[in-house]
């Protein structure tokens, strides 16, 4: 299936990540993968610029040539990218908040806050609620740092996860009658976190929001 592709520029190009597919191929073997699908696509190699996690929906960056590469990924590392997800979460969150609470790894390919005393990474995200339900929040969040599952822990810290998450949350996936409408088909089998936006020297990128989180939205408006 053909990549939406949002931006062509002469030295790298923005696709429309699906929720679902990796970016580079998994630890269980499966070749499938954002960067192969681009390559076959384009028909030429592409250089990875940035991550996403397997689940998350949106905006990423692929490099068409070394030089390139070394620039958007300094940029990245730099803090001269901004970005912003679109996450949907548990609870009602209605004022700003900004989260300045470390990382560090735990076990099974996790993270965590650090605790007192423990030398973690940095790691500060910027949340703000879009739009409020009964007993969910569409929040923007825009992380100030770039650690590993940093809006999904951060967001777990303070009383708002994710409403579906394998790792930090809820593991049983959302139906219609979960968000408020009526029937047992799956609505939400994913983390709900989407890269909206990135912003790079004068450039705005943008994603629309994935189908699923569309729908869920939806059932959540009533």
């Amino acid at each position: 299936m053909s990549l939406p592709l949002l931006l062509e520029q002469p030295g790298f190009v923005a696709v429309d990540k699906p929720a679902g597919v990796p970016v580079i191929p998994g630890r269980d073997g499966a070749a499938d993968c954002v960067r192969t699908r681009l390559e076959q696509q384009l028909g030429r190699p592409v250089w990875v610029v940035h991550r996403l996690d397997r689940d998350t929906s949106g905006v990423l960056l692929f490099a068409l040539d070394a030089a390139t590469h070394r620039t958007l990924s300094m940029a990245f590392e730099g803090g001269q990218v901004a970005k912003r997800y679109l996450a949907l979460v548990e609870g009602r969150l209605e004022a700003p908040v900004l989260i300045d609470r470390p990382l560090v790894e735990a076990r099974k390919s996790r993270m965590r806050i650090a605790r007192e005393g423990e030398e973690g990474k940095s790691a500060q995200t910027l949340i703000k609620p879009r739009t409020v339900f009964a007993a969910a929040t569409l929040v923007e969040a825009e992380p100030i740092t770039g650690r590993t599952h940093q809006i999904r822990v951060h967001l777990q810290s303070i009383g708002h996860p994710l409403l579906f998450d394998h790792q930090y949350g809820r593991k049983t996936p959302l139906t219609q009658t979960d968000l408020g409408g009526s029937g047992d088909s799956v609505v939400l089998a994913r983390t709900p976190l989407h890269a909206e936006r990135l912003k790079y020297e004068g450039l705005t990128i943008q994603a629309p929001i994935s189908a699923d989180l569309a729908a869920a939205l939806a059932l959540l408006s009533g």
